[in-house]
């Protein structure tokens, strides 16, 4: 008798692997009791318990020989009926089969639509139609963990200049759409981590083939394996199939039909949330019937990792993170039905955060960032909390919500371990800077902590194969972990890597881990766990006086840097305004960085402090004032200012005028040199009337020798050539310019210098420090230590006292000398 048929039955009256295997032999062969329990590899009493128990699932009773005889018959009976079904389909014409496809669709449209159509996930309040929000999955057709790569070659596909915030090494292999990836492969394992949009890729699958847009000749034919594992019964994959149709009147013979000439699109979701006592029996029967029936096309999904398993004949795809092309087009139709415009804005403040954006990869997580926007249009001030929803969903959330149980290795970590160890993990490597990390270094980590904990096992080598499945659980299950290469992993997000760490450093603040985190205010991969940290303790007060400690040391030992600071504060006092003195303090201490750096420096004007020539760069140099003190320093930018603060506002005028000034004596000479003699050219610049403006200016600043300053620079303006004096916005001709031009290389280098001499003699700006280059970069260093500062001040806004805060701003830039009094004053 025909294996296939045979197999078909095995299944219908569900039958165990090992009876099937029994069964079919000994009804297909000629071979003897003994040839066929040594192709089992059993003893004849266990073949002879096995054909008992077949002959019970076929109701065949009895003792006797009879049983073979009486079971033979049933089934030939039941083979001639099989094929008597077939024969009147057996020449389908092409266009007869398409009919049927189409009649079937017709019948079963509303169990598609019922089963695909919609989607709700989260705390979304109503199901939203699946095309609306799909977006076109990319695939990877090379999985990443089968790459053979070294750390080394992984750090090379980063960005070195902003590693903080590199992406963990983005795969840069070539994608293809989903939709070809299933029309180039008929038979397909889509892997990916867990909330990739593997499901609601299917849903759209199915949903446009029967909507004949994609593979129109075919039948979708949906399922979860889950489900199908966990029937009554335990039917075979064709029973369970024609079970679901047989509701929208489609009978077994249709679907035999539409299967036996390759008319269906089968879609198996979920492999990886089948339970363990299942996964045999579901991989043999998906294994079984897509050979039987292989000229249908058959698409599975499985998370990566998951199972050990092989498929011989699908081939194994990658779905790949969104890119920002994708997350712009989830997002606009998100919000498409919604306010109009939030969508432009929260694709712009994504831009804006890259930590947040980084999130926004996994699909998952981004429904939860457009949920989040979704009430107040932005995302939420402490952003530890939407790490930790984020978290929270991966680790819990997302199986429960489909109320999916996994059989889980370690089932004996609550979900606080698991965060306790994730943290530990995060902790210990990011200390390290390792953002990769070899898989045996990892189950070392996993290791030890098992071992620590009171109810572990004392066997070592159990210990050790605890910590491999451990591994492979969280990679699987929660994708927070993920392999990278081949036994080279890291965190899903870097984002997720700094949490951790900051939630480690958190729960051991008592001991030196603040001490520790203090001393990394120089390095800008840590960042974002200081603002995480304090965001999450409950007093910040100790970690920001322990930063000012470390900024404060940076120069405290350097006598220079330290005059320089008391030039500061000496100009600082020098001022009567409403506005606090720190504000002022940095108002000084830009200038000093600016301005004198700029005057006495051998930089080029297109190094450093001068990125291009423009003027509203020089604008722009203000930008981190306003991050710092927006509210002290408020009228740089606002032309309703108190008039009784007028008196300190045209000091933004030198500090923008200065650096133009130095700007056009470079520039005109350039000019010259690039467009050559005989060009006519537009010069616009407010060079030639700069020195009049300035003396204007710091004739309304509080000065005591505004009259000096003032004559000096009317000298300086009287010894300009005349062709300057109104030129401004004028076209000149070869003759003015080369007339300008003639004066400048005789005259212009000794004017200059007088001019610089003149403010730092009236003005007490632009001295000459002397610095030297290790110096200025320490200065560099110090002035953004304080501008961080300020953002872990905003950070902590909530959890730090008001004497801690007061005694922060009042020393900041101070020279290491006054701190002390500042503070007994306070």
């Amino acid at each position: 008798m025909p294996r296939d048929f045979l197999i078909e039955m095995a299944r219908k009256y569900a039958l165990s692997p090992e009876q099937e295997d029994a069964f079919v032999i000994w009804f297909s062969s000629n071979k003897t009791e003994l040839e066929i329990a040594t192709e089992l590899h059993i003893s004849n009493s266990a073949l002879t318990t096995r054909m008992s128990h077949v002959y019970k699932k076929f109701s065949i009773n009895g003792k006797g020989p009879g049983k073979y005889g009486r079971l033979l018959n049933f089934l030939t009976a039941e083979y001639r009926k099989c094929k008597a079904s077939d024969s009147p389909t057996s020449n389908l014409s092409e266009d007869e089969l398409n009919d049927l496809v189409q009649e079937v669709r017709q019948n079963c449209r509303e169990m598609i639509q019922d089963q695909c159509g919609t989607m709700r996930l989260l705390t979304m309040s109503q199901p939203i139609d699946v095309s609306d929000l799909y977006t076109n999955v990319n695939i990877l057709e090379k999985i990443t963990s089968h790459r053979r790569r070294e750390i080394d070659e992984l750090l090379q596909d980063c960005n070195p200049k902003n590693f903080d915030r590199f992406g963990l090494g983005r795969v840069t292999d070539k994608r293809i759409l989903g939709l070809e990836a299933v029309d180039k492969y008929s038979k397909l394992i889509v892997l990916g981590k867990p909330g990739s949009g593997k499901t609601t890729f299917l849903k759209y699958l199915a949903i446009q083939c029967d909507r004949g847009k994609f593979q129109a000749h075919r039948l979708p034919i949906f399922l979860t394996l889950k489900q199908f594992a966990e029937t009554e019964g335990k039917p075979s994959l064709l029973e369970y199939i024609t079970q679901m149709f047989s509701d929208c009147d489609v009978s077994a013979d249709q679907i035999a039909v539409l299967f036996k000439h390759g008319k269906a699109l089968v879609l198996l979701d979920g492999l990886d949330e089948v339970k363990d006592e299942d996964n045999n029996r579901v991989i043999k029967q998906v294994r079984d019937f897509s050979d039987k029936f292989r000229t249908n096309h058959f698409v599975m999904t499985c998370r990566i990792a998951a199972k050990n398993y092989t498929f011989d004949k699908f081939t194994e795809v990658e779905v790949a993170d969104f890119d920002d092309k994708q997350i712009a087009t989830f997002a606009r139709k998100w919000f498409q039905a919604k306010e109009e415009g939030k969508s432009e804005e929260f694709i712009q403040q994504l831009r804006e955060n890259n930590r947040i954006r980084e999130l926004a990869t996994n699909p998952l997580l981004l429904t939860l960032l457009c949920l989040v926007f979704e009430g107040s249009a932005k995302f939420p001030g402490l952003r530890s909390e939407l790490y930790e929803e984020g978290v929270d969903i991966l680790l819990r959330r997302w199986d429960e919500t489909r109320k999916i149980e996994r059989e889980q290795v370690y089932k004996n970590l609550s979900l606080q371990h698991k965060k306790d160890l994730l943290s530990q993990i995060a902790l210990t490597t990011f200390q390290q800077g390792d953002y990769f990390f070899k898989q045996k270094q990892l189950e070392q980590y996993i290791f030890d902590y098992i071992r620590n904990r009171p109810d572990s096992q004392n066997d070592l080598e159990a210990l050790q194969l605890d910590s491999e499945a451990v591994l492979k659980s969280i990679e699987a299950q929660h994708g927070l972990l993920v392999e990278r290469a081949q036994k080279i992993y890291s965190f899903s997000h870097l984002t997720f890597q700094e949490y951790f760490t900051a939630i480690e450093i958190v729960k051991n603040s008592e001991t030196s881990a603040l001490d520790s985190l203090a001393s990394h205010i120089l390095a800008s991969g840590w960042r974002e766990v200081f603002l995480l940290v304090a965001e999450q303790l409950p007093s910040a007060d100790k970690l920001l006086q322990l930063i000012k400690q470390e900024i404060d040391g940076l120069i405290a030992e350097d006598m220079q840097l330290q005059e320089l600071l008391n030039w500061v504060s000496q100009k600082s006092s020098a001022i009567s305004v409403s506005h606090k003195l720190y504000a002022v303090r940095t108002f000084y201490f830009e200038i000093a960085l600016l301005i004198d750096h700029a005057l006495f420096s051998e930089l080029d004007c297109d190094d450093f402090f001068f990125p291009t020539r423009n003027e509203a760069d020089a604008y722009a140099l203000c930008h981190s004032i306003d991050i710092c003190f927006k509210h002290e320093l408020s009228y740089f930018r606002n032309a309703d200012i108190n008039p009784q603060d007028r008196k300190l506002a045209p000091v933004l005028e030198i500090y923008c005028t200065l650096p133009r000034l130095l700007f056009d004596t470079r520039y005109l000479a350039t000019v010259e040199k690039e467009t050559g003699p005989f060009k006519t050219i537009e010069y616009d610049s407010l060079y030639f009337t700069i020195p009049r403006d300035i003396a204007l200016v710091i004739d309304c600043c509080i000065h005591p020798d505004t009259k000096g300053l003032q004559a000096a620079l009317s000298q300086l303006n009287n010894r300009l050539p005349s062709e300057n004096k109104n030129s401004i916005n004028q076209e000149w001709e070869y003759e003015e310019l080369e007339r300008v031009m003639e004066w400048w290389n005789e005259h212009g280098q000794v004017w200059f210098e007088d001019l610089k001499l003149a403010i730092v003699e009236h003005c007490n700006i632009g001295n000459d420090w002397q610095f030297n280059s290790e110096q200025y970069e320490v200065l560099h260093q110090y002035h953004e230590a304080h501008l961080f500062l300020m953002e872990c001040f905003n950070s902590a806004s909530v959890n730090t006292s008001h004497e801690v805060r007061e005694e922060i701003k009042e020393t900041l830039l101070l020279p290491i000398a006054e701190i002390p009094n500042r503070n007994n004053n306070n």
